[in-house]
């Protein structure tokens, strides 16, 4: 059966290096939200350039997933699973689909994920680094990420990050 898999993770935790092997791996057609976000946004610096770059964004990817699950291929998303809202268009389009799902959690301490994001902001990895992500966008994005509760009914996978 066809899987839309989708990662939680804060900034730097690992969410487009995940996302990109299980499209390897299970194989998924991936969605790498930055991707998207750097081809058809302008240069994103604001949290409300994110919110309306990836607003229009997703009304674009949301049929196109749909439509490849209801073909019977997975998808790998690396993004939308750090609120209940974002969770629950991940579920709009897993249940639209008649799909299956997997919620993948990579659960870092925050100065983990910042130690990796300042290190990526100075390596500027090819396929991983997007723009530089700074100390005040990582921090006035932390308020808004929170794990998935039981109440929301998910299939997790919680993974051992090193």
């Amino acid at each position: 059966m066809a899987t839309l898999h989708f990662v939680y993770g804060k900034p730097g935790a690992g969410k487009t290096s995940l996302a990109r092997e299980l499209a390897t791996r299970v194989p998924a057609v991936p969605f790498i939200e930055d991707d998207w976000l750097n081809t058809l946004c302008d240069p994103i610096t604001t949290l409300a350039q994110y919110g309306e770059g990836a607003r229009r964004v997703r009304a674009v990817i949301a049929p196109l997933a749909t439509r490849i699950l209801e073909l019977g291929t997975s998808v790998a998303f690396d993004f939308a699973a750090n609120t209940p809202r974002d969770r629950a268009w991940v579920r709009s389009i897993f249940e639209a689909a008649g799909a299956d799902h997997v919620l993948h959690i990579l659960d870092l301490p925050d100065e983990e994920c910042r130690r990796r994001v300042h290190e990526r902001n100075a390596t500027k990895p090819a396929g991983l680094y997007f723009g530089d992500v700074s100390d005040a966008i990582f921090d006035a994005v932390l308020p808004h990420i929170t794990l998935p509760t039981e109440a929301e009914e998910f299939k997790l996978l919680v993974h051992d990050v090193v």
